[in-house]
């Protein structure tokens, strides 16, 4: 293996959204700009657990996209994209209730992902 080797990051899911990209309709996941996540890119792995199961869902990386905050990601990605049942501002206030505004100055990331052979 060499340094260009795809790699499996393992991230938790909410129950609602796990389903969602198990069933391939949400089709970018976002994040916080965290540091461990710096070095997610194309061609990786995404392992999806709920949290306290066994259950786990993975999907390749096909992009990363980098956004100064969440509505800027969702204008840019499109709601129906993140998640197909819920309207824009609803998603707003989804996120939000996750990452508080603190975590929110650290950027935002929506990760394209696409579902089928891993």
């Amino acid at each position: 293996m060499n340094e260009t080797t795809a790699r499996v990051h393992e991230l938790h899911l909410y129950r609602q959204y796990f389903d969602l990209v198990a069933a391939g309709a949400k089709t970018i996941e976002v994040r916080v700009k965290y540091p461990h996540l710096a070095d997610l890119t194309a061609g990786d792995t995404l392992r999806f657990r709920i949290k306290g199961t066994d259950e786990t869902c993975e999907v390749k990386v096909e992009r990363v996209t980098e956004y100064p905050d969440f509505e800027a990601l969702l204008d840019g990605e499109g709601p129906a994209n993140v998640n197909p049942t819920a309207a824009r501002e609803q998603q707003l206030a989804n996120i939000r209730a996750i990452y508080p505004p603190e975590k929110e100055a650290l950027g935002a990331l929506a990760i394209r992902m696409r579902r089928g052979a891993v």
